[in-house]
């Protein structure tokens, strides 16, 4: 019974930490952009939306993105792909960044939790 052990402890951990994808959290720079065009899921962009555009996200994606030094939050929906310039992670649409105090920096840190 004592063999079983470890493999009981290991089997609980793993358990416990195989969460919802909620609880995955990145760091990284975002941009914003405002420019209106289609969308690469194919929506019309509104500049004020809680949109924003990231390379890999599936469309839909909720993702939390939080100001690294004004740590003001909003919520955005993927629905676009991008950014396409090196070193940045995400591109909000203009209301997003607007919500978290981005708009005169350009490129800000921030923090992304993804919701679901």
């Amino acid at each position: 019974m004592r063999s079983a052990l470890p493999f009981l402890v290991l089997l609980i951990v793993h358990t416990g930490s195989a969460g919802p994808a909620c609880s995955q959290s990145l760091r990284g720079k975002a941009t914003y952009y405002w420019h209106s065009q289609k969308t690469a899921n194919g929506e019309r962009f509104h500049p004020e939306g809680m949109t924003a555009a990231h390379r890999t996200l599936p469309f839909g994606t909720q993702v939390r993105v939080t100001h690294a030094r004004t740590k003001r939050s909003v919520v955005v929906r993927i629905n676009d792909r991008g950014p396409f310039t090196r070193g940045i992670t995400i591109d909000l649409a203009r209301g997003a960044a607007r919500q978290i105090g981005m708009l005169g920096e350009g490129i800000s840190p921030v923090e992304m939790q993804i919701l679901r």
